[in-house]
């Protein structure tokens, strides 16, 4: 299975959004509560952010071992959200 890795930042309303999907997929979905998923603080975690530094603007950011795998964009909705983190998600587990 894949590392999972969320860039995030605290008081984000598209991050709780993130947060809300990953826990409603991982009720649904056994496999993707196997999921190791890493969650780093934008501003509290400078060094773990650091390899991430250039691949990604907006937060939340899910990267599969290293790579950006979705880039929360300004004015997405919680559907839009849920569908983007259900697809690293299925891509992580080999779905």
């Amino acid at each position: 299975m894949k590392q999972v890795t969320m860039i995030e930042m605290e008081g984000c309303p598209y991050c709780a959004k993130a947060h809300r999907a990953i826990g409603e997929l991982a009720q649904k979905d056994p496999r993707y509560n196997a999921l190791a998923i890493r969650y780093v603080d934008e501003n509290r975690d400078t060094d773990e952010v650091q390899p991430f530094a250039g691949k990604y603007y907006y937060v939340p950011s899910l990267f599969i071992d290293g790579e950006k795998g979705y880039e929360a964009k300004p004015g997405q909705d919680y559907e839009e959200i849920y569908a983007a983190v259900k697809q690293v998600f299925d891509q992580a587990v080999g779905k």
